[in-house]
């Protein structure tokens, strides 16, 4: 008698959203929230720093993009290895690297020894979270992939704003290292529900000894009322496809959308970053009082946050390319908006922080769940993977620019409104793409990038 054959795909289509893919989101989006908890913490840091050990201005961006140039080499380089390792080990294994760099933090004396570290948290940072989108893809209807990966990234924002609420109580009872502290315990605690409950990616099972029996196994834990016999055979989407390569995303169909997705990444982060690493830096010498700077940083991720359930809903019913268009053009308006708000009142610099937080955080997911979607599930790590180590070339760039401005004594004003233009060449490059592709690379790319 022949084995029972399982589309996966199918299965996965005709349930309703269940508390096994809800679990997966919700462990993925922690991961997603110690890295912005950590990423943002350093902007708070170094401020204190920077009167603690009377470092001059022009070494402030160093710090800033340290961890910012691991999170590069962590993507490009480390989080391909998921297809051989698996998404899980691969997330494992990263959080105990982040944790551990981050506690030695703890102890560093000096400035050598702060960038450093903070290199080498990037590392672990940036080989976990293209796994992190890849798995969730992985066990999310195609319906509602774009909302599951924003879901997932609002973690990151829920980070970063939980970065600057607890450096307003931490740092000045208990000093910097205090923040630190908090940002390597968390990790290593998140470890034991990440091996306890998130399942390994059904693509890796199915590559290893026993694979139809683990992915059963998988399968009857996510999905317990669907039928799933002993002895059945899997049939995975694009299984019988090349594994993946870097090669591959530059070449053929993908080529064109690679190379555009790679600006947006890039141009999109730059002003991610630059925001949230000066912010601080910037309040602090106009003489806003700590409160009003801890809000107003805060402020760009609350709504990066709020806008990941509008934006997943608009990217899966009205198309990723209109949406996010309509979303960088306003951003454009916005990012020069807050340039002439700083000579207002507080309460009008937050509400245009926070209007062009929407469309730049709220970008900066919108654009991971695109490549999500464009790319096929043979290509889906290492293409989130590259396109987010490319964008963290903006990453690095965007603060450290800002910093050559700001040692130029340029006002914060004059940099915000210089920072709006990329904002529009980003919506640019998003239009192009979609005049290329419409709506053929809507659903998972499947048939335009092979």
């Amino acid at each position: 008698m022949a084995s029972p054959f399982i589309d996966v795909v199918e299965v996965i289509e005709r349930q309703k959203v269940g508390a096994g893919q809800c679990l997966v989101v919700l462990l993925c989006a922690l991961l997603m929230f110690l890295d912005g908890f950590d990423t943002q913490a350093i902007s708070y840091i170094v401020p204190v720093l920077s009167k603690d050990w009377h470092l001059p201005r022009e070494i402030l961006g160093s710090i800033f993009s340290a961890a910012l140039a691991g999170l590069m080499i962590g993507y490009l380089a480390i989080a391909p290895l998921s297809a051989r390792f698996g998404h899980k080990r691969m997330m494992l294994t990263s959080t105990l690297l982040f944790a551990v760099f981050t506690m030695l933090t703890v102890f560093a004396t000096n400035v050598t020894e702060l960038i450093g570290l903070r290199f080498l948290t990037g590392i672990g940072l940036g080989a976990a979270a293209p796994s992190a989108v890849a798995l969730t893809c992985e066990f999310a209807p195609k319906r509602l992939r774009a909302t599951f990966v924003l879901l997932v990234y609002c973690g990151f924002s829920l980070g970063f704003v939980v970065a600057g609420l607890t450096a307003g109580t931490l740092i000045p009872a208990y000093g910097w290292r205090s923040l630190m502290l908090a940002g390597a315990i968390a990790p290593l605690a998140l470890t034991l529900p990440l091996s306890w409950l998130l399942p390994e990616s059904l693509a890796f099972l199915q590559r290893r000894p026993q694979g139809n029996e683990r992915m059963r196994a998988v399968l009857k834990r996510l999905f317990p009322r669907v039928d799933v016999p002993l002895g059945s055979t899997f049939w995975l989407e694009d299984q019988n496809e090349t594994r993946a390569s870097v090669a591959a995303l530059v070449r053929g169909p993908t080529s064109i959308g690679t190379v555009l997705l790679w600006l947006i990444f890039f141009l999109n982060l730059a002003e991610f970053y630059f925001m949230q690493s000066w912010l601080p830096t910037m309040m602090t010498g106009l003489k806003y009082s700590p409160s009003a700077i801890v809000w107003v940083t805060a402020l760009p991720t609350i709504a990066g946050v709020l806008s990941a359930v509008p934006l997943g809903l608009a990217m899966d019913r009205v198309g990723p390319y209109v949406t996010l268009t309509v979303m960088y053009l306003a951003g454009w308006v916005f990012m020069w908006l807050v340039g002439g708000a700083f000579s207002g009142s507080i309460a009008w610099l937050m509400v245009m922080v926070f209007c062009a937080g929407f469309c730049i955080s709220g970008g900066q997911k919108s654009v991971i769940a695109l490549a999500a979607v464009y790319y096929p599930p043979n290509l889906r790590s290492t293409g989130v993977g590259w396109a987010l180590g490319i964008g963290r070339l903006g990453g690095i760039a965007g603060p450290l620019i800002a910093g050559m401005l700001y040692s130029a004594h340029w006002t914060p004003a004059e940099i915000f409104r210089f920072s709006a233009w990329p904002v529009l060449v980003a919506g640019l490059g998003v239009f192009v793409m979609g005049r290329i592709y419409g709506s053929r690379a809507v659903a998972g790319a499947t048939s335009t990038a092979r």
